[in-house]
């Protein structure tokens, strides 16, 4: 039997730790509960062993083994250890993202007295309270309540605690830093199972004399077949004045049952609102072609990388479905990865139309319970089907066969936390470790794909015509310049564009406006000196998101400002906090004013408007979306969420305000994102019966970006791109990583960065130039001070050793891994 087990657990170190095994030896790939620095951890078992640890240390055993089986087969285990590999990530943490079952271990802290709290609690008793504390009477005597309670010497809960003694968790974290108190992490196991009770009538049931509350609550039994949801019983009792207790009482009698059933997932969608779903359509040539590609590489078997180069409108979802369907008909299994959540619903809709039971989702805005649920039921095998954004690439899918990655450019794909992957690139990977078949599939490719398909390392397949030989949108470009000429004035949105979509609202038919801002203004800045007012937390202007009464631009004091990096609030000062000036302005128009405009200039138009403000949860968007779909709004403004994706027959009319601004960003990326940006929301245009039309407000109307998305002229961008890409030695003719050196305290990041920049300098790294160091753009970002570092590399062997390189050094200086960020392949450098 071996004695040893090597876990990996979610800190950020590159290495397992070995614990010793305590009676059952736990299987690799299933997780297990161990002591680690004072907390009860979660971690995954890698390998089993005889093999003593070197070194004079107590090796401390297993607390408790979770699963008798392995919840992570080989091939994810082997997943996990090339994306801590690829992307320099401690394995421990990759493993903690792909394992979304934190519904079954409960997390709670303990708290302790120790010697130092229990000699200041009879200090206490002795001389009252200290006047020398910051703190006022009514917390100190909390603080003493607090010591009191735990003066036996026995740990309590978090909740205990505070419910005895009405101590905040400010108060106590306070309380354990002066190391009165000790605070230990635990972890136990928890059922995740997610019940319902169902109130169910006895059959053959020999009736006693009832009253009429019994009599009526049998009679509503009896009435839906003999079974109902306890709640909605009760909701129903209540309307009709009939006490809960009553059912308690029929119960006791045995005239009615109570089970606990397991509760239906609610999966979401859009209505097709009169519309084919996508497995319904009969597929055109073009699509055939498409199909008999992905078909023909699924039937030879083994891995086969594909990108699905398709203009908006062409059909790439129905082409999606039947060859998920050929997958299932061959016994496998396929998974469909979108970039937003945003765009689940309509995707989810379908799956369930074309797929049934067989339909698994996943992603971020489930509950804890709902995605181990969901999880449990695709390792199981009972979803063959799943939908989910980028984690979803985690899936414990059985006999995977098909992996389709839609709109494969989305910079959402990219994780901005540890570990930083990128879900398009792990989804090749997976693909590849399971011989199966991978479709990216992008009207607008990333310049990588495309690059990749150029060389031959993935097949290009052309979709380049609309269903039904629809029309491309008209666009046309509207120079912001010369409207601010010939009207003298700074307006959110351009004759022009105001003229056509009073026009398209008149006919009947539906516009869509993108202003990719949210808020109200995202710039309060003093007239008098040029401050802006800032986050306390983030070097960044804070954005007003409450409408100004009145037609000026003058701010109000006691409104609205919030940061959109770290969520902090304050309201708009009376006076410049800089020159004390009281000529405070609004600059900048957001999604929120752009829908106030839009009321007082159609006052009888149906608007809604689409950001972060309006959709904050799942059924957020499905509401919008179907409203969007039966008509009952009839114009839309919002942010980038209304631009990917979405089919709406009806809109007619796209006007694009303020796309272009990130054109001036210090990102080599933003030509790219820009045309994107602009092709994507371009096609929400004239995909029903009816033409589409497309006006793009711009300051910028020969630059290429905005010149070839006006021309929907992919292959002309991409060209042009490319010379830029390969002069500089950028992706996709390099590799690249962003290291960010951070630190709460100025002189830490500051020490930290000089180190490792004269490491940088004095070390011979093959093939890799470094950038640096210098302060990251946004340089202060909730509390941290930031500075970094840019790597170009040639190969990725090179780019990979100079990182560990790097990381070595940081760890012999005493340079703390969680204060470095290591992104490869970088989306942002901001």
């Amino acid at each position: 039997m071996s004695r040893y087990a090597d876990i990996a657990l979610p800190v950020p170190l590159d290495q397992t730790f070995t614990y010793e095994v305590n009676g059952v030896v736990p299987v690799v790939g299933a997780r297990v509960l161990v002591p680690f620095s004072g907390q009860r951890l979660m971690g995954v078992v890698m390998r089993v062993h005889n093999d003593a640890p070197e070194g004079d240390f107590e090796v401390k055993p297993i607390q408790q083994i979770l699963d008798d089986v392995a919840v992570l087969p080989d091939e994810l285990i082997e997943l996990a250890r090339w994306i801590a590999q690829y992307y320099v990530a401690p394995l421990g943490e990759v493993l903690r993202g792909m394992l979304p079952l934190s519904a079954e271990v409960k997390r709670q802290f303990l708290y302790r007295i120790t010697e130092t709290g229990r000699k200041v609690l009879y200090e206490g008793a002795a001389k009252g309270a200290s006047r020398r504390s910051k703190l006022s009477p009514e917390e100190q005597n909390r603080e003493y309540a607090v010591l009191n309670y735990l003066e036996s010497g026995e740990e309590a809960k978090l909740s205990a605690l505070r419910s005895a003694t009405s101590a905040n968790k400010a108060l106590l974290e306070g309380m354990v830093r002066k190391k009165w108190l000790v605070r230990e992490a635990v972890a136990e196991e928890r059922d995740a199972r997610r019940l319902e009770k169902v109130a169910v009538l006895v059959e053959d049931a020999r009736l006693p004399k009832l009253n009429a509350n019994q009599t009526a609550i049998l009679a509503e039994l009896a009435a839906v077949g003999g079974r109902m949801r306890v709640r909605d019983l009760k909701e129903t009792l209540g309307r009709a004045g009939v006490p809960e207790s009553t059912l308690g009482t029929l119960v006791k009698r045995e005239l009615v049952r109570v089970e606990e059933v397991a509760e239906a997932f609610h999966f979401g969608g859009v209505g097709s609102y009169g519309k084919k779903h996508a497995h319904e359509h009969a597929l055109n040539e073009t699509q055939m072609e498409a199909l008999g590609t992905i078909a023909a590489a699924m039937a030879k078997g083994g891995f086969a990388p594909h990108l699905l180069y398709g203009v908006t409108g062409s059909g790439k979802t129905a082409v999606y479905f039947a060859a998920m369907r050929r997958a299932l008909d061959a016994g496998r299994s396929a998974l469909l990865m979108v970039p937003e959540i945003g765009l689940t619903p309509a995707m989810t809709g379908q799956l369930v139309a074309a797929f049934g039971d067989e339909v698994a989702l996943l992603h971020s805005q489930l509950t804890p319970d709902e995605r181990a649920e969901q999880w449990h039921r695709i390792r199981r095998g009972e979803a063959r089907v799943v939908v989910g954004t980028r984690s979803a690439v985690f899936a414990p899918v059985r006999e995977l066969g098909l992996i389709i990655v839609d709109e494969e450019h989305d910079g959402s794909y990219k994780q901005e936390e540890t570990p930083r992957y990128h879900g398009r690139d792990v989804a090749v990977m997976r693909a590849k470790l399971k011989d199966a078949v991978v479709v990216l599939g992008s009207a607008t490719p990333s310049l990588e794909s495309w690059s990749n398909a150029e060389k031959g390392r993935y097949a290009r397949i052309e979709m380049r015509t609309r269903v039904a030989n629809r029309p491309l949108p008209a666009v046309e470009l509207v120079d912001m310049r010369d409207e601010f000429r010939e009207t003298g004035q700074e307006q959110i949105f351009s004759r022009r564009l105001i003229e056509e979509t009073e026009a398209t609202i008149a006919r009947g038919e539906q516009a869509i406006i993108l202003l990719n801002r949210r808020g109200y203004s995202f710039v309060v800045m003093c007239r008098s000196c040029g401050e802006k007012i800032e986050c306390e937390n983030c070097a960044i202007s804070m954005t007003y998101h409450k409408p100004v009464s009145g037609n000026d631009a003058i701010a109000q004091p006691g409104q609205r400002l919030e940061c959109h990096y770290c969520g902090f609030r304050r309201g708009v000062p009376k006076e410049c906090p800089k020159c004390q000036s009281e000529h405070l302005y609004f600059l900048g128009a957001g999604s929120q004013q752009g829908e106030e405009r839009l009321q007082e200039i159609f006052p009888q138009a149906r608007i809604g408007r689409m950001d972060r403000d309006t959709v904050r949860g799942r059924s957020d968007m499905e509401r919008m979306l179907a409203r969007l779909h039966a008509g009952e709004i009839n114009l839309l403004v919002g942010t980038q969420m209304i631009a990917k994706g979405h089919d709406i027959h009806g809109v007619t009319l796209v006007g694009v305000v303020g796309a272009d601004f990130a054109l001036g960003l210090p990102d080599f990326r933003a030509a790219e994102r820009v045309f994107q940006l602009l092709t994507q929301v371009s096609g929400r245009a004239g995909r029903g019966e009816l033409p589409g039309k497309v006006l793009v407000q711009t300051y910028h109307p020969d630059h290429y970006a905005v010149k070839f998305a006006a021309g929907h002229d992919y292959p002309g961008f991409v060209a042009k791109e490319m010379q830029y890409r390969r002069w500089m030695h950028y992706p996709p003719f390099g590799v690249l990583a962003n290291v960010v050196v951070q630190s709460e305290r100025l002189e830490e990041a500051t020490g930290w960065s000089a180190q490792l920049g004269r490491w940088f300098s004095s070390t011979r790294l093959e093939k890799v130039r470094v950038l640096g160091p210098a302060a990251a753009p946004i340089s202060r970002l909730k509390r941290i001070y930031r500075y970094h570092f840019v790597l170009k590399g040639e190969s990725r062997k090179a780019l990979s050793e100079a990182l560990r390189a790097m990381l070595r050094f940081a760890d012999a200086q005493g340079i703390v891994r969680r204060n470095l960020v290591v992104d490869v392949d970088a989306l942002h450098l901001m």
